[in-house]
């Protein structure tokens, strides 16, 4: 199996610094996997990094797509898998667990065009006919029948001759992985959002979120959404403020309980001065292997 590299950790832990060295260490190449750096003019609120930090690294899937148009974890999945398979080394860094999952396990998502084709062909068809039909073709599945468009995708897998029920889909890893966790204290952690957010600030994040909305965009991501209220005169500064260090120290959490119950991380110390040694230790056997 393809060997596969991945550093996640929560917003402000270190993982940029600590991929470029990894990626240097090992010739690989990053491969984005936050849902925000995907998109062009997203660019300081997301932290995204500049084309003079990247240390020559080829970096991919970042500011690949305009934000008005969309880009779901199905697109990532598709363009992801097709990076890992050409990249000698792919490092994949980021906080979207949904996104790297899907791209490293059996995840199959519904492609609307051939979805659409299928429900217009069978639109005549109630559901407890969609349902007698796919228990004719696929007599073990467990499905809602009041959803109609799964009842419709899993009825169409079946006649193409790949029933739902055989799947084990999405607890099966396509490539062989080494995922690393970069912890931090929740004080520290709270510190680091404090200061990034000031230098965010700083930077022009505000006239960001003023320059999306003069585009007539919107962003609903941590920090985005904030600073669109205060632009808006809905709420002043600092509970802006207030409140993206609070969303983000809620998402931190439930990233960490996520990436543990789904993707059995190696944990690293993210404040500790050996953790590029730690890391490599990690990284070596893993590529030994």
């Amino acid at each position: 199996m393809k060997k596969v590299i991945v550093i996640v950790g929560p917003t402000a832990s270190g993982k940029t610094v600590l991929s470029l060295r990894i990626a240097q260490a090992v010739m690989g190449e990053i491969i984005n996997g936050d849902a925000v750096q995907v998109y062009k003019d997203l660019d300081v609120g997301s932290a995204k990094i500049l084309p003079r930090d990247m240390a020559g690294i080829p970096h991919h899937l970042v500011s690949i797509r305009d934000p008005k148009d969309a880009y779901t974890v199905y697109h990532f999945q598709q363009d992801a898998r097709a990076l890992i398979d050409t990249i000698k080394v792919p490092v994949i860094v980021g906080g979207t667990g949904l996104y790297i999952k899907a791209a490293l396990y059996d995840y199959e998502f519904i492609e609307s065009a051939r979805d659409l084709a299928f429900a217009e062909a069978n639109a005549h068809l109630t559901n407890a006919e969609l349902q007698d039909l796919l228990r004719e073709k696929d007599p073990d599945i467990a499905i809602d029948v009041n959803n109609r468009r799964r009842l419709l995708r899993a009825l169409e897998q079946a006649v193409a001759g790949t029933p739902r029920s055989s799947k084990t889909r999405k607890d099966v890893p396509l490539y062989d992985m080494l995922v690393l966790y970069l912890d931090l204290d929740r004080d520290v952690l709270t510190e680091r959002l404090r200061q990034r957010l000031d230098k965010q600030l700083e930077e022009g994040f505000i006239e960001e979120v003023r320059m999306l909305a003069g585009k007539g965009i919107a962003v609903n991501a941590i920090g985005y959404r904030e600073l669109y209220r205060y632009c808006q005169g809905e709420i002043d500064l600092e509970t802006a403020k207030e409140a993206i260090i609070k969303a983000s120290r809620r998402l931190a959490k439930k990233q960490k309980t996520w990436f543990f119950n789904q993707m059995s991380p190696k944990l690293l110390d993210a404040l500790s001065p050996t953790l590029f040694a730690d890391a490599m230790r990690h990284v070596q056997a893993f590529l030994k292997e």
